[in-house]
């Protein structure tokens, strides 16, 4: 997977987010964005990999978004992984 691709899916996951008022009200009270905030930095990686952070932080978000999207759970973890801030788990 590439940075880009990672991007684009991370935009979806948003775009996810957005089309839910709940969804998006509790995204940006944990990430302490504001809308604004959401406006002008949307395209920034470290935020979108904090978009997947959510996204992956809740199984039924999760589930649906990629039963949404026709992508395994697998592909957003990899996209993740190419976002700034992932953190690796060493076995």
């Amino acid at each position: 997977m590439t940075t880009e691709h990672a991007e684009t899916i991370a935009l979806q996951a948003l775009a996810f987010l957005v089309k839910d008022e709940t969804l998006l009200s509790h995204f940006l009270t944990n990430s302490g964005l504001t809308p604004q905030d959401l406006k002008t930095r949307f395209r920034e990686p470290e935020l979108l990999g904090g978009v997947l952070d959510a996204i992956l932080a809740d199984d039924a978000i999760l589930l649906a978004f990629c039963n949404t999207m026709s992508l395994s759970p697998e592909t957003l973890v990899m996209a993740r992984r190419m976002l700034p801030g992932s953190i690796e788990i060493m076995d």
